[in-house]
C-alpha cells in the first residue's frame, strides 16, 4: 500500500481514532478524495476487514495510490451508498466515514473553477460528467433562484442586491470565469471580509451546482440503514449550514422538522464538536473551518 496522498486529510487522527469499532469490520470511506482517510483507515483495520470507498471525482479515482486486497474504490456518489453495498453484497457496515469538503486536487486546478484565488472557467462540478455548472447557474438562474441560493447557502443578508449585480453583468456579457464573477463585487472594508464574502459567494454556488444539501441529507437517511448497532458515522463538515443538519439528525433523528425514524437512530459520541488543534490549523489552514461529529448507531 503506497503511504502518499495528493492532500492534507483533515482531523484525521481524531476521526479514525473515534470511527473504528472492529478491526476486521466493514467500513466506507464516502468520500475518498486524494485518498489520506483510506490510508488511514486501512493502517488501523485487520487482514479480515473491507474498505470501500466512493468519489464522484474522476481525477480522485485516475490519482488513487492505494494498493490492497481489502479496498475496493468506486467511481460513484455517496447519495449512491445503498446501490454500491447492494453491487457488493453487502448489508450492514461497522463504520462510515465523509469529509464534505473541496479536495486539494479540486481547489488548486484552475481548471476546476472552485478557487476565487486564480483565473479559470466557472466550472465547480464536484461530477464532471454533469451537465449543471456554475456558469449554469449564474448565466441562467432567474433572479429569485439566486437569491435563494446566496440566502440560503451563502447566508447573506443582502442577497437579493448580490443578485442584482449578476444579473445587470450578464445582460452586457456572459459570465464565464472567476474573475469575471470576482470582478462584480466591490467589498469595502479589510482583506479579512473580502475574503470572507468571496468564500461565501463561490460556496453558494458551488453547494447548488452539486447539489449538496439534498446530497447530505439522504446521506444521513441512507447512513441510518445500512450501520450495523454500534457502528459508528464520522463527517467532518465545513460550514454552518451542513454542520446544523448532521447536528438536528445525529441528536433527533430529524431532517427538515420531520420525524424520520420512530426512535432515534444514533447517539452522539461526544456532546462538543471536535475542531482541529492550533497546530492543525497551522500545518494545514484549509482545516481551520472543520467541524467533525461523530454518532453511534443505537
Amino acid at each position: 500500500m503506497n503511504s502518499q496522498y495528493h492532500h492534507k486529510p483533515v482531523l484525521i487522527k481524531e476521526s479514525i481514532e473515534n470511527l473504528i469499532t472492529d478491526q476486521n469490520g466493514i467500513y466506507v470511506d464516502a468520500t475518498f478524495g486524494g485518498g489520506g482517510h483510506s490510508y488511514s483507515i486501512l493502517k488501523k483495520l485487520g487482514k479480515k476487514a473491507i474498505l470501500i470507498a466512493l468519489d464522484q471525482d474522476k481525477e480522485s479515482i485516475k490519482n488513487n495510490l492505494i494498493k490492497d486486497k481489502r479496498f475496493h474504490l468506486f467511481h460513484n456518489n455517496f447519495i449512491h451508498i445503498r446501490d454500491i453495498l447492494n453491487q457488493n453484497r453487502i448489508d450492514k457496515i461497522s463504520g462510515i466515514l465523509a469529509d464534505l469538503g473541496i479536495s486539494s486536487l479540486q481547489m488548486d486546478n484552475p481548471t476546476r473553477g472552485f478557487s476565487n484565488q486564480s483565473n479559470g472557467i466557472l466550472d465547480m462540478r464536484m461530477n464532471q460528467e454533469s451537465f449543471y455548472s456554475a456558469k449554469n447557474v449564474l448565466n441562467e438562474c432567474s433572479k429569485q433562484e439566486l437569491f435563494h441560493i446566496f440566502y440560503e447557502y451563502g447566508e447573506f443578508k443582502n442577497a437579493r442586491r448580490i443578485a442584482e449585480k449578476i444579473l445587470k453583468k450578464r445582460f452586457k456579457k456572459n459570465i464565464t470565469t472567476t474573475l469575471d464573477l470576482v470582478h462584480i463585487f466591490f467589498i469595502k472594508g479589510s482583506f479579512k471580509k473580502r475574503k470572507r464574502f468571496f468564500a461565501r459567494l463561490f460556496q453558494s454556488i458551488r453547494i447548488e451546482v452539486n447539489n449538496e444539501i439534498n446530497v447530505l441529507k439522504n446521506f444521513l437517511l441512507e447512513s441510518a440503514k445500512i450501520l450495523l448497532p454500534g457502528g459508528r458515522i464520522a463527517i467532518i463538515s465545513y460550514h454552518s449550514i451542513e454542520d446544523r443538519i448532521i447536528k438536528c439528525f445525529f441528536k433527533k433523528g430529524i431532517i427538515i422538522n420531520k420525524i424520520n425514524f420512530k426512535t432515534i437512530p444514533f447517539k452522539m459520541i461526544h456532546k462538543k464538536v471536535i475542531k482541529p488543534s492550533f497546530q492543525e490549523i497551522i500545518n494545514n489552514p484549509r482545516s481551520r473551518s472543520a467541524k467533525l461529529r461523530i454518532a453511534e448507531k443505537t
